[in-house]
C-alpha cells in the first residue's frame, strides 16, 4: 500500500509508542507477586506487540523503543504502584490517538487499534488492584490532618514566638505526637468497620504520612533564620504536597483533581491564615515576649 509521507511519519511514530509500552508493560510483570495481574499485565503487553507489528506491516520498517521512556514508567511503576505509572502512561497514548484518527480513513485496521485503546486495555486495567490504593483513604487522613493541623500550628507559633528554633522545637514535637495519634485513632476507625483493610497497615499508612508531612514542613525552620520566611516556605511546601497527592489520585483512581485540590488547599492555608491572627491575638493579650 502506498502511503503518503504524513501518513508514514504518524505510522513510524505510532509504531515507537507500541513497542516502548510493550518493553513497559514486560518489565513491570516481572516485578508483580500476584499471578492474576502479572497475567493481566502481560495481556495488555502483547496488544502491544501486536499494534506495533500492524504499523510494521504497513510501513516495512523496524523501530526501536524510546529507552528513556521505559526506563522512567518502569521506575515511576516501581515507586508509586503499577496501576499509576500505567494509567500514566495510557493518559500520553490517548494523546497519541488524534494520529490514528488521522490516517483511520486510509487504513481500516486503524479503527480497530482505536478500540483496543479505548475497550479493551481501559478495562484491564480497571481490573488491577493493590495494596497502595486500597489504603489510599489512611494516606489521605495523614496528609490533611497533617497539612491543617500543623501548617496551623506553624502560622500561630511563628507569629506567637520570637526564636525559630523554638518555633521549630515546638512544631517537632506537636507534629511527631499528633502522628501517632493520628495512627491510633485510624487503628481503632478501621478495626470497628467491615472492610478488607489491615487496621494495623492502615495505621501504619496514616502515621507515616502524617510524619513525612511533619518532616518536610518543619525543615524550613532547622535550616534558615527568618521565621516569616520559613513560613511562607512550609506553606509553598504544603500546596505542593496537596497538588502531587491529588495529581496521584487524579490518575491512579480517576478522581477529579480541581475540586479535591482547592479544597485541601483553601483549608489547610484558610486554618493557618486563621491561626496566624490568633497567635498574633494571644501574644499582644498574653504579653508573651519569648
Amino acid at each position: 500500500m502506498e502511503l503518503t509521507p504524513e501518513i508514514r511519519n504518524e505510522l513510524l511514530k505510532a509504531q515507537r509508542t507500541e513497542i516502548t509500552e510493550y518493553h513497559v508493560y514486560k518489565n513491570i510483570a516481572k516485578t508483580l507477586p500476584e499471578e492474576e495481574n502479572r497475567k493481566i499485565v502481560e495481556q495488555i503487553g502483547e496488544d502491544e506487540k501486536r499494534h506495533y507489528e500492524i504499523w510494521k506491516g504497513y510501513t516495512g520498517k523496524s523501530v526501536n523503543p524510546n529507552r528513556l521512556q521505559i526506563w522512567f514508567y518502569t521506575t515511576v511503576s516501581r515507586l508509586f504502584g503499577f496501576t499509576f505509572g500505567f494509567k500514566l502512561m495510557e493518559m500520553g497514548e490517548e494523546k497519541a490517538q488524534v494520529n490514528y484518527e488521522k490516517i483511520a480513513d486510509e487504513i481500516p485496521e486503524a479503527r480497530g487499534v482505536i478500540e483496543d485503546e479505548n475497550s479493551h486495555e481501559n478495562k484491564l486495567l480497571e481490573m488491577l488492584d493493590e495494596e497502595t490504593l486500597m489504603y489510599a483513604g489512611s494516606v489521605v487522613l495523614g496528609l490533611n490532618d497533617a497539612l491543617v493541623e500543623l501548617t496551623g500550628a506553624l502560622a500561630g507559633l511563628t507569629l506567637a514566638f520570637r526564636d525559630v528554633n523554638t518555633i521549630a522545637l515546638s512544631g517537632l514535637v506537636t507534629g511527631v505526637a499528633a502522628s501517632f495519634s493520628m495512627g491510633a485513632s485510624e487503628y481503632l476507625s478501621t478495626r470497628s468497620e467491615e472492610t478488607e483493610k489491615n487496621p494495623i497497615k492502615a495505621a501504619v499508612y496514616t502515621f507515616i504520612a502524617y510524619l513525612v508531612t511533619v518532616a518536610l514542613l518543619i525543615l524550613p525552620y532547622l535550616l534558615l533564620d527568618n521565621k516569616f520566611l520559613c513560613l511562607g516556605i512550609a506553606l509553598g511546601v504544603s500546596v505542593v504536597i496537596i497538588a502531587l497527592f491529588n495529581f496521584y489520585l487524579s490518575v491512579a483512581k480517576d478522581q477529579p483533581f480541581g475540586r479535591r485540590f482547592f479544597e485541601m488547599a483553601g483549608l489547610s492555608l484558610g486554618v493557618a491564615a486563621f491561626s496566624f491572627l490568633f497567635g498574633f491575638v494571644i501574644r499582644n493579650w498574653l504579653g508573651v515576649d519569648a
